[in-house]
């Protein structure tokens, strides 16, 4: 691989792609509205409610508006934690996050006083004891909180378990949700050679057979001509602010207090701009034009990610002229 700056840069081309496991994982945060309240709610008193729809059925968990007239329902009608099982399906092998620790059923199960289905878990000891009609009731957790989880399982029997005495609490309002999914990525070749290539301190961008943008990060092929990227080329780590975002709201996750600015930053050499960090400045006094150079992290905490580059910092420089980046906004 050559190192000089701008110059094109030597690939194997059967050097093996990059594959890690990604995992994805945020809370969803919601406002539940007035009927749901009730319901999550009643939950955590170990309760169970519907709703009535104008064709008289009681539907659980409640819905918030009519499926027939599409008006907004009110009337909530309480209803049994013991039900039948109308349909279900054996889960074998387990997975992450899963109500329980062993082989289970999924099973929709309408509740007594219901006409319609809800979907929950089903503990059994083999799925020779789960079949359609079994009548089941609500195991509860220890501790409700107001939240469909506050049923731990379904199990056999259609002995009800107690209610809880009602709560001096408010109604439950918000419901946080985690949410993740996790793969094994597989990078294509422009990825691995460029994740590589930050693991040495390098930046990579990549052209058409020496012409035609040249795009940083690497894609597959040039969006404007479909002709693959097959020449790479080192680029300089210093660049130009085209447009940025000064950045005021706390949100989970984040290592930097605000304000602080996101910004665009066209790389020299490159001709279209990436999302970076530019600190060691007000963020008042950023502005589009404004030279930056990236600021790295000890080369012990190198990897492959462009998280490599700490963050990008003014170098002093005048400012680019407009004509000069007014294409790459």
């Amino acid at each position: 691989m050559t190192t000089s700056k701008g110059s094109p840069v030597q690939i194997d081309p059967h050097e093996k792609p990059l594959s890690a496991p990604l995992k994805l994982s945020f809370d969803y945060t919601r406002s539940v509205g007035p009927l749901l309240s009730q319901f999550f709610t009643a939950l955590r008193e170990r309760r169970i409610i519907g709703v009535r729809g104008s064709d008289g059925r009681v539907l659980v968990p409640p819905a918030e508006y009519d499926p027939v007239t599409y008006e907004p329902l009110t009337e909530v009608v309480p209803v049994a934690g013991v039900g039948t099982v109308v349909s279900w399906t054996w889960q074998q092998f387990l997975l992450e996050g899963q109500p329980l620790d062993r082989p289970f059923a999924w099973a929709l199960i309408k509740l007594d006083g219901a006409d319609t289905p809800m979907l929950h878990a089903v503990a059994a000891d083999s799925a020779d004891a789960v079949g359609t009609g079994v009548r089941v009731h609500a195991h509860w957790v220890d501790e409700p909180v107001g939240a469909i989880t506050d049923i731990a399982y379904f199990a056999l029997g259609d002995q009800a378990e107690p209610e809880g005495p009602p709560v001096d609490l408010d109604p439950v309002a918000i419901q946080v949700a985690p949410s993740s999914i996790e793969i094994q990525h597989t990078a294509s070749l422009p990825e691995s050679t460029f994740l590589r290539a930050l693991e040495e301190g390098k930046l990579l961008g990549a052209r058409t057979d020496g012409t035609g943008k040249v795009y940083f990060p690497p894609k597959e092929a040039d969006p404007a001509t479909g002709l693959e990227l097959d020449e790479y080329v080192e680029l300089s780590d210093k660049g130009t602010v085209t447009t940025f975002a000064i950045i005021n709201i706390p949100f989970p996750g984040q290592r930097i207090k605000p304000p602080y600015v996101a910004a665009y930053v066209l790389l020299d050499g490159a001709d279209i701009p990436f999302l970076h960090l530019v600190t060691e400045i007000d963020p008042a006094d950023v502005r589009m034009g404004m030279r930056v150079q990236a600021v790295w992290k000890p080369r012990e905490e190198w990897g492959l990610g462009i998280d490599n580059i700490d963050y990008f910092r003014p170098t002093g420089e005048p400012d680019a002229d407009y004509d000069s980046y007014k294409h790459h906004l």
